[in-house]
């Protein structure tokens, strides 16, 4: 096996113990307030950060095009309580239109 191997085997078998580990923690933690409260905001902070390096970034280096555009236009949508799939047609028809246009590459 090559080094890699190796490292790929350590990584999931360091996974699974911390999945493991999860089945040790007492119920009543899982069950507080403040678990729960952390858990929801760990979930918007990760899909923030998943939407901010897909709409800034190309590779290794920041760009500015209809993404951002697209962006704005869904989140204009979303000030304004939209549903979900008006949300997302209202950020694909922006980007469509700042391409056309010329407005962004």
């Amino acid at each position: 096996m090559s080094e890699l191997s190796w490292w790929i085997l350590a990584a999931c078998l360091t996974a699974y113990a911390l999945k493991l580990c999860g089945y040790f923690v007492p119920r009543k933690v899982l069950d507080s307030p403040t678990m729960s409260n952390v858990a929801a905001t760990l979930t918007i902070a990760l899909l923030a950060s998943l939407v901010t390096v897909n709409a800034f970034t190309s590779g290794q280096e920041l760009v500015i095009d209809a993404r951002i555009g697209a962006l704005a236009a869904a989140i204009l949508a979303l000030s304004f309580k939209a549903p979900y799939l008006v949300v997302v047609v209202t950020g694909a028809l922006a980007a469509i239109l700042l391409r056309a246009t010329g407005l962004a590459a």
